[in-house]
């Protein structure tokens, strides 16, 4: 494939969802952009991050996760390994050589389970870097109180109001079990790739203390923490994201 697609494409898959993708071929690692939890490939940061790509001719790779967006599926049945194996899947299906991904919030969490999958199965050239933007992993733990966790094992699911979302967040029983059992912050994670961790200090949703931890976990001795005074949970302000470019630019250069 080579140039710009900016039409949807879509991987066919036997036993899971068909993913809508966008891709853009180019020089230098691939870049894969890892949307938040129930977020899609259009949000602001994706296009911006996608665009840039496009226009500086370097390689980028969008995605929705079965049940989002695009996607085929239904979001209440996905885990966070059933998104891991869709970035696996895409990554397999459109892109040869290294890659940078690129997590936000949960994306953050998807982020580090590929980034581990790959390293495990390709060996650590595989990816050559990594940019967390306000990276919530093991947020099944932090993310809920013991009442919501006991709503969610009894009930089977926990619905939230959310202001990014005229729809509630429903965390699923299943979702939940799949993110306790990956959890990572309580080990050392064996990454040795740069890795840059962006995070908002007026964060209301994932303290920024989760980057300064997953900073210490990191076996890489190439890790930066940047705390954006006056950023939110979304950093997607013209700032932000001009931040987010430039980390991205300078990891792939």
């Amino acid at each position: 494939m080579s140039g710009v697609s900016d039409a949807v494409e879509y991987l066919e898959r036997k036993a899971r969802p068909r993913l809508a993708h966008r891709h853009v071929a180019g020089t230098g690692p691939t870049i894969v952009f890892l949307p938040g939890y129930m977020s899609d490939m259009a949000g602001g940061k994706a296009t911006a991050l996608f665009d840039w790509a496009a226009s500086e001719g370097r390689a980028c790779l969008l995605l929705d996760y079965a049940g989002c967006g695009l996607s085929d599926g239904l979001f209440a049945e996905q885990t966070l390994l059933d998104w891991r194996g869709d970035v696996l899947d895409l990554i397999d299906a459109r892109i040869e050589g290294p890659v940078v991904i690129v997590g936000s919030s949960m994306g953050g969490w998807l982020m580090l389970l590929t980034a581990l999958a790959l390293v495990q199965r390709d060996g650590p050239g595989r990816v050559a870097g990594l940019i967390g933007i306000a990276a919530a992993p093991d947020f099944t733990d932090w993310g809920f109180t013991p009442e919501e966790k006991a709503i969610i094992l009894a009930e089977g699911e926990l619905r939230e109001d959310t202001p990014y979302s005229d729809q509630p967040y429903v965390t699923t029983r299943a979702f939940w079990q799949s993110g306790e059992a990956n959890r990572l912050l309580e080990a050392p994670i064996p990454l040795a790739c740069p890795v840059r961790l962006l995070h908002g200090q007026e964060d209301g949703d994932v303290p920024p203390d989760i980057s300064l931890g997953l900073a210490a976990a990191l076996a890489s001795d190439d890790v930066q923490v940047t705390l954006v005074k006056g950023g939110d949970h979304r950093l997607s302000r013209g700032t932000d994201i001009a931040l987010l470019i430039d980390s991205v630019a300078r990891l792939t250069d």
